[in-house]
């Protein structure tokens, strides 16, 4: 098979070439410029994908990949580690960029990014999968996801996280039957977590012999049972104060960044009728109610809900889905939206059309459905589009969407 060059990047991360027919060929963990020989080529009627055989030429981005896990054993949780920072970047704002131009068919240039401070250990959580009969408990390979293999260290997740992993994975006999995953988290208090879900409900009594342990290898992480179908509870450790299981940015420093410039893009909220869509832990809705806007917020996850009443400060705080409830409130002078990557339900993006607020701030995690909602949003025009690097190392990227009123 004639060698293929490496164009540029598809918004997953993956090399795009052409075939000698055209067609476009899609291949994982290339770089632009590379010249490679295919393998495992799966050819459709309008495109291709294949994986890397050999690479004959290295393009001016590739760099060589820091974590031995990337290219040893085909980690899916990264895909751009082979790039270096800047080519990663522009990779990233290419991917916004293209999917406002040709899904949304909006005259848009590539949006501005703002960088991350740190490129690597920067996630606060990790999850980690267990498949039955398999080789133990670690991440999933890139292109098969039933395969896992054994995680030594994931260098995008904090030191903490990583050393609490390390203690962990050497007392599999005290973990719980059934496991399906562990979840690692450490909250803004600096308070670590081990999740474990499972597939069984019969109840577990190994939370305390096994904390024991970790505590005499210096960790004092609270430990939660999660069966599925069920609620996730306290089995050892710290009282049942922060919700582990709800959603909450894995970069905080960099989500702190991209909530500060949404609510900024609101400008005045004081006296306003806000909605805040998809409120998570109700920290924009905190800060909406603290700067005097009267808030509507709406989050599905009621354990999410409850945390958010118990931080304050007072607001209406519905615990329902979006599509639900819209209908039965007032109309609002402004909305935050942040939903999650699937983006926002027709049913929404209808209310919104409905209730025409003077400015709509989306705050999206998939550029290719963020611009199948801005189609759903005739009567609004894009005023700015800012994109922030919340996850270096991967092809996903955050991106602010600010919409008006079209006159």
């Amino acid at each position: 098979m004639t060698p293929v060059r490496i164009l540029r990047l598809a918004s997953g991360g993956d090399g795009v070439g052409r075939l000698e027919d055209g067609r476009a060929v899609f291949v994982p963990r290339t770089a632009p410029g590379d010249l490679v020989e295919l393998s495992s080529l799966r050819e459709h009627r309008r495109f291709a994908r294949a994986r890397l055989g050999s690479l004959l030429e290295e393009g001016p981005d590739r760099i060589a990949p820091r974590c031995p896990h990337y290219t040893e054993d085909e980690c899916g949780g990264c895909q751009l580690q082979h790039l270096s920072l800047p080519a990663q970047q522009a990779a990233r704002r290419s991917f916004v960029g293209d999917a406002l131009r040709r899904l949304a068919r909006l005259d848009a240039a590539d949006p501005d990014l703002v960088p991350a401070a740190k490129a690597f250990e920067y996630r606060t959580k990790v999850t980690l999968a267990a498949v039955p009969g398999g080789p133990g408990i670690g991440l999933r390979r890139y292109d098969r996801p039933n395969e896992i293999f054994m995680l030594e260290r994931c260098h995008l997740t904090v030191p903490e996280l990583m050393g609490l992993w390390g203690d962990l994975r050497s007392l599999g006999a005290l973990l719980p039957p059934g496991l399906e995953k562990i979840v690692l988290r450490r909250d803004r208090s600096g308070g670590l977590h081990v999740v474990f879900d499972v597939a069984t409900g019969a109840g577990w009594a190994g939370g305390p012999p096994l904390l024991a342990e970790l505590r005499r290898q210096g960790h004092a992480p609270t430990i939660w049972w999660h069966p599925a179908g069920g609620a996730p509870r306290t089995v050892a450790g710290a009282g049942e104060t922060y919700p582990a299981t709800a959603f909450e940015q894995v970069h905080p420093e960099m989500g702190d960044q991209v909530r500060a410039f949404a609510l900024g893009q609101l400008g005045d909220v004081e006296g306003r009728h806000v909605w805040d869509l998809y409120a998570g832990i109700g920290e924009t809705t905190a800060a909406l109610a603290e700067s005097g806007a009267e808030v509507d917020s709406v989050e599905a996850d009621r354990r999410a809900v409850r945390a958010a009443e118990a931080a304050g400060p007072p607001a209406r705080r519905h615990a329902a889905r979006v599509e639900d409830v819209l209908g039965q409130l007032r109309a609002p002078d402004l909305v935050l939206t942040n939903p999650p990557r699937t983006g926002m339900d027709a049913r929404v993006t209808d209310a919104l059309e409905r209730a025409r607020p003077e400015r709509l701030v989306y705050v999206s995690c998939d550029p290719a459905t963020l611009a199948r909602d801005l189609t759903r949003l005739p009567s609004f025009r894009l005023a700015l589009a800012r994109s922030f690097d919340l996850f270096p190392q991967t092809a996903h990227v955050e991106t602010v969407a600010v919409l008006e009123l079209a006159s």
